[in-house]
């Protein structure tokens, strides 16, 4: 009995936190729908008539962020005034991205519209608040249209595989995603690296993951569940907007990856013509995770770093 006790306290606590973020996503939907109804607020949900529903939220998980995480945010001078694409690596928990867009709102009164995996608008009881808050499937029409009207849009190419499958040396798993850089072409738009700091050490995915990986190629979807939740210091860091320029040789790129550490560089593709901006792109994400990132991961590396005061 003191064995199976241990065993079901020990399995609670590795993934009591990642369930207490589910609890408080589903949260965040019964206060909309509570703000809603008492207000019968019938209003476009990107609309204005929101906000004040939208800060009370964003204060929660800014203050949420704050306590757990010691939360960070550098280089929103580098978001444009208008429309842009944001482009981000993907932890096991995208808990960095829900920080980023909550503060974004609150310093800055600004929405990030979002694109999600299809199997987000599958859960039940959240479709108000992935209305709200700007969540999208992220058709190429969808995309064009939130970016002719000024809003930023962000992406993740290596969506839910590189949540699951991407581990403590902080691999892109882009493969050959391009169309983000093709709507920004479209779009005239600058696209904006991002990257979170130990985004790894806090939620991770199990090592043996070989029939998770055959399970997910199979029904995609994200059925291996992350664990963790360690209060380890989280940074944000935006880098400079990539405009699309046709003057840029594909040596010239080259060279830029040969000045990236070689565990980035067999990451990088070069490309030519309409694949030039995925591929700078690219090598500007690696390059955030290259300066802010410890490879491999440490989570008591990024437990330490709470107390560092020379990092702020």
């Amino acid at each position: 009995l003191v064995i199976i006790f241990l065993t079901v306290t020990a399995i609670l606590m590795i993934f009591i936190v990642p369930l207490t973020i589910v609890f408080f996503i589903y949260l965040s939907n019964i206060l909309l729908l509570i703000y809603q109804r008492s207000g019968e607020v019938k209003a476009d949900p990107l609309s204005h008539v929101w906000d004040s529903a939208r800060k009370t939220i964003a204060s929660f998980w800014d203050i949420y962020a704050r306590i757990w995480h010691g939360y960070e945010l550098h280089g929103v001078e580098n978001l444009p005034e208008g429309p842009g694409i944001v482009v981000y690596y993907h932890g096991a928990i995208p808990i960095d991205y829900l920080y980023f867009l909550s503060r974004l709102f609150l310093w800055k009164k600004r929405l990030c519209l979002s694109v999600a995996d299809h199997f987000v608008f599958r859960l039940p009881g959240l479709k108000l608040l992935l209305e709200v808050t700007g969540v999208m499937p992220g058709t190429r029409e969808e995309c064009l249209v939130a970016l002719k009207n000024g809003h930023l849009v962000s992406i993740s190419p290596g969506g839910v595989r590189e949540a699951l499958f991407s581990d403590e040396s902080y691999q892109l798993m882009w493969g050959n995603r391009k169309g983000f850089a093709q709507v920004a072409l479209e779009a005239k738009v600058p696209i904006i690296p991002m990257y979170t700091q130990n985004v790894r050490e806090g939620y991770r995915m199990f090592k043996e993951r070989r029939f998770f990986r055959q399970l997910y190629e199979s029904t995609r979807l994200p059925l291996m569940p992350p664990y963790g939740g360690l209060p380890v210091k989280f940074r944000t860091y935006i880098g400079e907007p990539i405009p699309y320029d046709p003057n840029v040789t594909t040596d010239e790129l080259v060279e830029k990856v040969s000045q990236l550490p070689l565990q980035f560089r067999a990451t990088c593709f070069v490309c030519e013509g309409n694949f030039l901006l995925s591929f700078q792109t690219k090598t500007a994400v690696q390059a955030l995770i290259s300066k802010h990132q410890t490879i491999p991961g440490s989570i008591w590396k990024a437990l330490l770093e709470r107390f560092d005061k020379r990092r702020k």
